[in-house]
C-alpha cells in the first residue's frame, strides 16, 4: 500500500529537521510505565498520580548527586527486569517508527534512563553522533521524558543541514575534544522542547548531547534505539544489542528455513 498523505508529511519532517516531537500513542501505557518507575524507586502508590510530574521535577531535593549514579542504576535495573516494560515502551511510539524506520523492527535490549539534577556537572553527555562509535545509521532513537524538558533541562540536536556542512568540514571542526566541536556548533543547535506524554524521535547521525541543566527542575528521560530488522548492523548485532520485536509470518519461516541437500 502507498503511504498516506500523514506519513508522508511525517517523514518529510523527518528528514527536513532530523527529527519528529508527537504525543505518545498509548497514554495508559505511559501511565503504565509511570508506574513501573514508582514501583522501583520504593514509593509504590504513595505518590498520586497528579503529583507524579512535580515529584519527578523535585527529586534533587531529596537525593544527594553523589548518590545520583547508584540510584539511576537500580531504577535502570528494575524497568529492564520488568517482562512487559519495552513491549509498553514501544507502543508509545508504535505507529511513528512504522511509518518512519518499517513495520518489521528489531528493538534494543535495554532501556536507558537519564537523570539529570540542576547544576549537576557529573550527568553530561558531550557532543557526538551514535554513528561515530559503531552504531548503525540504519537506527532511530526514540526519547521519552518524564517531566517537561525545555532550554538547558532538555537535549540539543545539531540540525541536517548544519551537519552536513560539519561533515565537510570535519577535520577543521572536530578540533582536540568534544568540547572544542561544541564551541563551534554551539550558536548553530536547536535545544528540543519536548513536553511529558509526548516523544521526541530522532536522526542519531547528527551530533546531538546536552549540558549543564541551569533550570530548577530536574530532567528524566528514557531512550531507546529501533531499526528495520533487515537492514544493515554496525558494531551493535541482532541477539546481543538488538531483538526482533514485530517479524512477520513469512519472515520467520524464512529465517528457519534450511535448502534441503542433493545427495
Amino acid at each position: 500500500m502507498l503511504e498516506t498523505r500523514a506519513e508522508k508529511e511525517t517523514g518529510e519532517e523527518f528528514v527536513q529537521n532530523g527529527y519528529i516531537i508527537r504525543p505518545v500513542s498509548d497514554p495508559d501505557a505511559f501511565m503504565k510505565i509511570e508506574d513501573i518507575f514508582f514501583k522501583h524507586i520504593g514509593l509504590g502508590d504513595a505518590v498520586d498520580q497528579a503529583e507524579r510530574e512535580n515529584w519527578f521535577n523535585q527529586v534533587h531535593k531529596t537525593i544527594d548527586v553523589n548518590k545520583l549514579n547508584e540510584f539511576r542504576l537500580k531504577i535502570i535495573h528494575g524497568i529492564n527486569s520488568e517482562p512487559k516494560f519495552r513491549e509498553l515502551y514501544f507502543s508509545l511510539a508504535k505507529p511513528y517508527l512504522e511509518s518512519l524506520v518499517g513495520n518489521e523492527l528489531a528493538m534494543q535490549l535495554k532501556i536507558n534512563l537519564s537523570i539529570q539534577l540542576p547544576g549537576d556537572e557529573s550527568s553530561l553527555l558531550p557532543v557526538h553522533a551514535d554513528t561515530w562509535s559503531g552504531d548503525s545509521p540504519f537506527e532511530a532513537v526514540v526519547w521519552v521524558p518524564l517531566v517537561d524538558c525545555y532550554n538547558t533541562k532538555t537535549m540539543y540536536l545539531l540540525p541536517p543541514e548544519k551537519t552536513h556542512l560539519l561533515h565537510q568540514n570535519f577535520p577543521r571542526m572536530a578540533g582536540k575534544s568534544s568540547e572544542t566541536l561544541f564551541e563551534k556548533i554551539s550558536s548553530q543547535v536547536e535545544w528540543l522542547s519536548v513536553k511529558r506524554g509526548q516523544i521526541l524521535i530522532f536522526n542519531q547521525t547528527l551530533p546531538h548531547g546536552n549540558r549543564v541543566n541551569n533550570e530548577s527542575e530536574t530532567r528524566w528521560s528514557m531512550n531507546c534505539r529501533f531499526k528495520s530488522v533487515f537492514s544493515p548492523y554496525a558494531d551493535k548485532k541482532i541477539g546481543e544489542f538488538f531483538e526482533p520485536i514485530t517479524l512477520k509470518p513469512l519472515s520467520k519461516l524464512a529465517m528457519s528455513y534450511t535448502l534441503p541437500e542433493i545427495s
